[in-house]
């Protein structure tokens, strides 16, 4: 196999020559996140003698995983608490000064790997002549745990995983030209809690500067706990652990596996005492020192173009464990939109019959209108839909702002999923060859020009900043839509988006 080699800051590294491609695999962005170094944030890695072999990817972070990223592949992936590598694809090591795509991988905050086959960036640094880099990140409670006794100290207290992706960011910038890129033509990119991540970063000061452009797919800037949350989490966390009183320094002698369990019971427990995810950036008043969608209203992030969407029936994926759906009748529904109201009120009770009543109305005769139905698409608009709108209103004021919808539907399990949360990946990574992401998507020549279609439009926004819509507004709210016929929609769903003016 031929190789090639690239000086980085702290050592030359080898990789391999994959047909017409540099691959650079396992490239360490930062030291060693273990032992003294865990729950600190990310210090520069130790510089090597001789030339460090590129050619293994670089190990996960520590985690449990989930069904879905074990279907994509995770088994197969080493986990380490020394985690933080890059995977660089590049068409060459030259002057050519490329877009930099960078993959923010997802996985709710506690599991994934930029490393997983079907976010092989082969495909999509051949079509676009672009560069793609894929980042591992410290995730869980190693990554995204507060800690009170350093709030209390001024110090950095949070957010450990954001500062992960920011030092990614950095390396890239430093290296963009070393590697055959342009460190001015930067676009982070990523799904799920990857895109939520990006939220993040659009408010933190440490990210300004670090990229021009960014894609955000089914995830955007309401997932970060304000500090009490974060508090309570933290608490929960000890607790767990078996030493309520524990400080940083006591948490570090865990043992892994020991903290892998106490964050799982936190995780299982917390929908009882905090809202959203156990585990996600914090509003800590210092790397994320606003909550973001507030940052970005106020500019944070002006002149950082975007490109963010959702899929159309984003919550069918979380429904397959829930034994109650498919029997859920209108009282259900009901209580159930009490239990979760679709926004701050005085009579829960009455806000749910009314949500029932729009989504029924705004979709009878078109699209399915039982119990079950309904409430998937609430839930998909909650929680994805209607932040990625917040998301766009809020920056369209300071830059370029595309949206787009994913509307293919998955063919497994008999079409229960339809275009459910994190279908698309495979299309824009153009993996549908691979064998566990080919059984979810489907195969065929439209799968296939879909993919295309997609690739470039993502191509074409992070080298010119326009993907090939027009750009979203108030009064059109222009949206493609990908599917077996594409086109683009104008304020799609109007009357359920309006529905949640004023409650998200």
């Amino acid at each position: 196999m031929r190789h090639a080699s690239v000086e980085t800051r702290s050592g030359m590294v080898r990789g391999a020559v994959e047909q017409d491609l540099v691959v650079l695999r396992g490239v360490p962005f930062g030291a060693a996140s273990a032992d003294a170094r865990r729950f600190e944030p990310p210090a520069r890695e130790e510089a090597w003698t001789g030339v460090r072999e590129a050619r293994v990817a670089g190990p996960a972070a520590p985690q449990r995983g989930s069904m879905v990223m074990r279907m994509l592949g995770l088994d197969d992936v080493a986990q380490d608490e020394d985690c933080l590598a890059l995977q660089i694809w590049t068409p060459g090591l030259d002057a050519r000064r490329r877009p930099v795509l960078v993959w923010l991988h997802g996985g709710g905050f506690t599991s994934g790997a930029g490393s997983l086959p079907v976010f092989d960036g082969a495909r999509l640094a051949r079509r676009g002549d672009v560069v793609v880099v894929n980042v591992n990140y410290r995730l869980g409670a190693l990554g995204f745990l507060a800690h009170p006794d350093r709030f209390a100290r001024g110090e950095v207290a949070a957010n450990y995983g954001v500062l992960d992706q920011i030092a990614a960011l950095a390396w890239v910038r430093e290296h963009a030209e070393r590697i055959g890129g342009d460190p001015a033509r930067v676009t982070v990119f990523g799904e799920s809690a990857g895109a939520m991540s990006i939220g993040a970063l659009l408010a933190a000061p440490a990210a300004r500067g670090l990229f021009q452009r960014a894609i955000l797919q089914s995830g955007a800037a309401h997932n970060v706990s304000p500090r009490e949350s974060a508090l309570r989490i933290a608490t929960l966390f000890r607790d767990a652990t078996g030493h309520a009183e524990a400080d940083v320094a006591a948490l570090r002698a865990l043992p892994v596996e020991a903290v892998l369990a106490a964050q799982q019971r936190v995780v299982d427990e917390s929908w009882k005492h905090v809202e959203g995810l156990a585990f996600q950036p914090t509003v800590d008043g210092s790397v994320v020192p606003r909550a973001p969608l507030d940052a970005i209203g106020a500019g944070a992030a002006a002149d950082v173009a975007l490109l963010i969407g959702t899929n159309l029936d984003e919550w069918r994926l979380f429904a397959i464990a829930d034994a109650k759906l498919r029997d859920m009748d209108e009282a259900a529904l009901l209580r159930r939109l009490v239990r979760v109201p679709p926004g701050a009120t005085s009579d829960p009770q009455q806000l749910a019959g009314e949500a029932v009543e729009v989504y029924r109305r705004a979709r009878a005769g078109a699209l399915p209108t039982d119990p079950a139905s309904l409430w998937l698409a609430m839930q998909t608009d909650r929680v994805f839909r209607v932040p990625a709108i917040r998301l766009a209103e809020r920056q369209l004021r300071h830059a370029s702002v595309f949206q787009y919808r994913f509307d293919w539907p998955s063919p497994a399990l008999g079409g229960l999923l339809g275009a459910c949360h994190g279908l698309e990946v495979p299309f824009v990574f153009g993996t549908l060859d691979q064998e566990r992401a080919g059984d979810l998507v489907g195969r065929g020549p439209a799968a296939q020009a879909l993919s295309e279609r997609m690739q470039d439009a993502w191509i074409a926004f992070a080298t010119h900043g326009d993907p090939g819509w027009p750009a979203y507004d108030l009064e059109r709210r222009a949206t493609q839509r990908f599917a077996a016929a594409c086109d683009v929609e104008l304020d799609p769903h109007s009357a359920e988006r309006r529905f949640w003016d004023g409650r998200i």
